[in-house]
């Protein structure tokens, strides 16, 4: 049986219905490079994948929406009406679709009835692999195909993005939403976040897989230090506008900020600027060695990546860098890095496809080694954005 009709059975049984629901998906995202480039005006290279969130619903005749999830059971059916999607805290993750529901609406969509949803999400919670934007979007496509509202996708992916910000309260950029919105089968796309502008790199791993490695630490510092490092470099910035008629760190190239970095007054924003600097020029680099097939030197550009954000940004720590150092060292590998936000989540890695249990192996044992427990192996196919699943697809 397929994992669709297993999720239809579960709603049928959930919602005490004999309607087949329509069913819908949203993948995650990596980042294959350009990491905390997007709110500092560079680019970023995502690309979605083939774990994700499905959403399954049906229409109601009232005006209740009825939300599940097979990842959160505990919290049971979460219920509210049309004119109750305001936040409200005790309705815990059902406040993501519900976001997307109200600003739908508010964007002039016409959703006069309710719904049954059912979500199921197999992207591990925590990971830093856009597992709230996958719910965001998922719930978008499913509420576009139910009603009819033929929404661009555009604006779509702002009002996810809308949700993280103004709803939930999230300062996060648009990369996640955009990624997950507009992935395509066997592509990464590089993205400029503040033209929105953007080119899919077709991704020809031939012998090679991108293995995606959860450290399974939780992520306690990644939000605290992430508006910490937004200040840094909103700092750093200001310090070079005092000279330079620029309105992003992505402005710059590396030989440019070279000469002029003495201008940032203190030495750590000075490093934070030169990661996202350096990190944007290397992103736009790494589009290059895509589209001319050179898989190895994208490796290289991966490595340096890490590099930058252990030595310049510091937001790797022991876990990251373990998992990232060990991979190095395995000549089967072309290239590891962190991916998100760092302090915890994942990391990924190019490995030669006949030597992935080896990988394991050998990731795993120093790993728990070092850290004192194992991490969690997935392998990333590089998929779809988000879209309705039809029968025999």
């Amino acid at each position: 049986m397929s994992q669709t009709a297993n999720l239809t059975g579960e709603f049928q049984s959930i919602f005490h219905t004999t309607k087949t629901p329509r069913t819908f998906f949203a993948p995650g995202r990596i980042n294959l490079i350009g990491e905390h480039t997007d709110y500092n005006g560079g680019h970023v290279f995502p690309a979605s994948i083939s774990y994700g969130t499905y959403a399954l619903g049906s229409k109601r005749d009232d005006q209740k929406f009825r939300f599940y999830s097979l990842n959160f059971p505990e919290t049971g059916v979460i219920e509210c009406n049309l004119a109750e999607l305001a936040f409200n805290e005790k309705d815990n993750w059902a406040n993501y679709p519900k976001g997307m529901a109200l600003f739908m609406q508010e964007a002039g969509c016409d959703i006069l009835q309710g719904a049954d949803i059912l979500f199921y999400g197999n992207i591990p919670n925590g990971a830093g692999l856009s597992s709230s934007a996958s719910i965001e979007l998922a719930t978008g496509v499913l509420l576009n195909g139910l009603f009819d509202l033929k929404m661009d996708r555009m604006e779509m992916i702002r009002l996810g993005q809308k949700v993280e910000n103004h709803y939930i309260g999230v300062n996060s950029g648009i990369m996640d939403q955009f990624a997950i919105g507009m992935g395509k089968k066997d592509h990464a796309i590089l993205l400029n976040c503040q033209t929105l502008e953007y080119k899919y790199a077709p991704i020809g791993l031939n012998d090679y897989v991108i293995m995606v490695i959860n450290t399974n630490k939780q992520r306690t510092l990644a939000e605290s230090k992430y508006n910490e490092r937004r200040i840094q470099c909103e700092q750093a910035l200001s310090d070079l506008q005092q000279k330079l008629s620029i309105s992003s760190l992505g402005d710059l190239t590396p030989t440019e900020f070279e000469i002029h970095k003495h201008l940032i007054r203190d030495e750590i924003h000075q490093k934070r600027a030169k990661h996202a600097i350096y990190e944007n020029a290397r992103t736009l680099e790494a589009l290059e060695k895509l589209q001319q097939g050179e898989l190895y030197h994208f490796g290289k550009l991966m490595n340096e990546s890490h590099q930058s954000l252990r030595d310049d940004y510091e937001v790797t720590g022991l876990e990251l860098d373990t998992i990232v150092e060990t991979a190095w060292e395995q000549d089967f590998v072309l290239g590891a890095r962190m991916t998100g936000a760092g302090f915890g989540g994942c990391a990924i890695a190019i490995v030669k496809k006949n030597k992935v249990n080896e990988f394991k192996y050998t990731i795993n044992a120093i790993y728990k080694e070092k850290i004192g427990y194992d991490v969690t192996f997935y392998t990333a196919s590089i998929g779809y954005g988000a879209k309705e699943i039809l029968e025999g697809c």
